[in-house]
């Protein structure tokens, strides 16, 4: 009941965020998380339209077709078809891994952005003030300042106690569903005291009726335009959604499966396509409310469809008059920790480069859209990637005489490991980005000590070798050849000495189990 308490009013308010009917975010709360309780692995995460799929499905149908009409709910409708299959095609090639590419820090960006435009057109609805909720993030900041004098008081006056409510409530006791209670109150408000007359916005007729099995009719065209959008709403959903199903599962010392819950997720979104209602993701609010409320099954959200189903059915005239300044109130405080201001802070503390990526990402979303948002955050995950990798640690190390030390400390620079030995570490795969830096690494370290007849590479930490790599450490083979040096490897794995011989790189060379051996054996061959 605490869940259902909480999803309505919350489900409402994201349908109108993405241009739909109420209906459409009840709808989800029926068949699709039915479909999903009975599927996924997790026993606490829950699925459900939130702020970010509402701000992607209106920020990416509002180029296509005008929000609130037939082709907009259709291709509402299409587009979580679309994205439950990824969500299967990903579940079948276990392509889960996809979602790491989308860090904290862009994770943080990509989301806070969307926040802050949904933001504006809450602040719109709590003042009373008409702004094009679909359009760009400028457009309805300027409609929202130029529309200023035009404020409604007793709008204001709801709001603003809403969200006193909301805020006090939460901090005196969690557990009670303010949302809930503030609707009802706002509601009973309006309707005794003839409000709508003075200019407060009301929610309006909801359709009454359970949802009805439907499939979502467009020309190819339409299907490939949505696609884009659809594989942004998958993305964010899988990278949140696994993120949090595995923290919970740890906590609660159960074990989850990535691809059954990216199946679950599948199965609900086109779920959610044919029965009206739009595209489904994971709601950490929502699962964290459950996880305080004691729950550790999906029978809350069973339960919960029971409970939407019946209110669609015998109840949809209470919602009629539900003001709007109330659901701006508890959609504005439900994302405001989506902002990402502590994320933020706490990137610039520990990491200013990881800071920027948050930051331009946000600002690409807030100021240009969220498809191109989701580009740039892939954009700048591999550019942040490939700067980490390219400059990997790579050491020469030291003997220390001792005879069971590991032989792991970095050497000063300048020095070799033993007379005419020197062992290097590369603590990373050995690829396209980094395949010049450990050649001239090792380059270095021989020049600088001109009696070095032996290079042992330390390849424990070589997890993979790509052939623009292979290329650049083959160049490096036939350049020690002509220094005379010799080269041998040290503690490979089996599937890198596999890959050595693959790409013509382990032919005559020696192959030592530790670095130890590797010394003990060159060095007596020396003398």
């Amino acid at each position: 009941m605490t869940l259902l308490a909480i999803a309505v009013p919350l489900n409402i308010g994201y349908a109108q965020i993405a241009g739909l009917p109420p209906t459409a975010g009840l709808y989800a709360l029926v068949v699709p998380a039915i479909v999903y309780a009975l599927v996924v692995s997790s026993r606490q995460l829950v699925a459900s339209p939130d702020a970010a799929a509402a701000a992607l499905v209106a920020s990416s149908i509002g180029g296509l077709a005008v929000a609130g009409s037939a082709d907009y709910l259709t291709m509402a409708l299409a587009q979580a078809v679309i994205s439950g299959v990824l969500f299967l095609l990903a579940a079948v090639f276990k392509l889960g891994f996809l979602a790491t590419f989308l860090s904290k820090p862009i994770l943080v960006g990509f989301v806070g952005g969307l926040a802050l435009d949904i933001l504006v057109s809450q602040l719109a609805k709590m003042l009373g003030v008409s702004i094009d909720s679909g359009g760009e993030f400028v457009d309805k900041l300027v409609g929202l300042v130029t529309g200023l004098p035009t404020l409604n008081g007793w709008s204001v006056l709801i709001a603003g106690l809403s969200v006193v409510v909301l805020l006090v409530g939460r901090r005196l006791a969690r557990a009670v569903p303010w949302a809930l209670i503030v609707l009802i109150v706002a509601t009973v408000v309006v309707v005794t005291t003839g409000l709508e007359r003075e200019g407060v916005a009301v929610l309006g007729p909801v359709d009454a009726g359970p949802p009805a099995l439907t499939w979502p009719v467009l020309d190819w065209s339409t299907w490939l335009a949505l696609i884009p959008s659809a594989i942004a709403l998958t993305m964010v959903t899988m990278a949140e959604g696994l993120l949090v199903a595995r923290s919970y599962g740890e906590k609660r010392e159960y074990a989850t499966s990535p691809n059954r819950d990216l199946l679950a997720f599948g199965a609900a979104n086109i779920a959610s396509g044919a029965s009206g209602g739009f595209a489904v993701g994971s709601s950490t609010s929502r699962t964290a409310a459950m996880d305080q409320a004691g729950s550790r099954t999906q029978l809350p959200t069973l339960i919960a469809a029971i409970g939407t189903l019946l209110l669609l059915l015998f109840g949809t005239g209470l919602l009629e008059h539900i003001p709007s300044p109330a659901i701006g109130a508890i959609v504005g405080v439900a994302i405001l920790p989506l902002l990402g201001i502590a994320d933020f802070r706490q990137l610039w503390r520990q990491d200013r480069f990881e800071f920027v990526i948050g930051a331009v990402c946000f600002l690409v979303t807030l100021l240009i859209g969220a498809i191109p948002g989701i580009v740039v955050a892939f954009v700048l995950a591999l550019i942040n990637l490939a700067q980490r990798t390219s400059t990997p640690a790579i050491d020469v190390l030291a003997a220390d005489g001792e005879p069971g030390s590991s032989l792991l400390n970095p050497a000063p620079p300048g020095t070799s490991t033993a007379p005419g030995v020197v062992v290097i570490r590369m603590a990373a795969p050995l690829f396209f980005a980094n395949g010049t830096v450990l050649s001239d690494a090792v380059k270095r370290a021989v020049t600088a000590s001109p009696a070095v007849r032996h290079v042992v590479l330390d390849l424990e930490a070589v997890t993979d070798i790509d052939v623009t790599g292979a290329e650049s450490f083959a160049a490096l083979k036939t350049w020690l050849a002509e220094h005379s040096v010799a080269l041998s490897y040290s503690r490979p794995r089996q599937q890198i000495i596999d890959r050595l011989r693959a790409l013509s790189l382990l032919a005559d060379e020696a192959v030592f189990p530790t670095n130890r051996a590797a010394l003990a054996a060159l060095t007596t061959e020396k003398s």
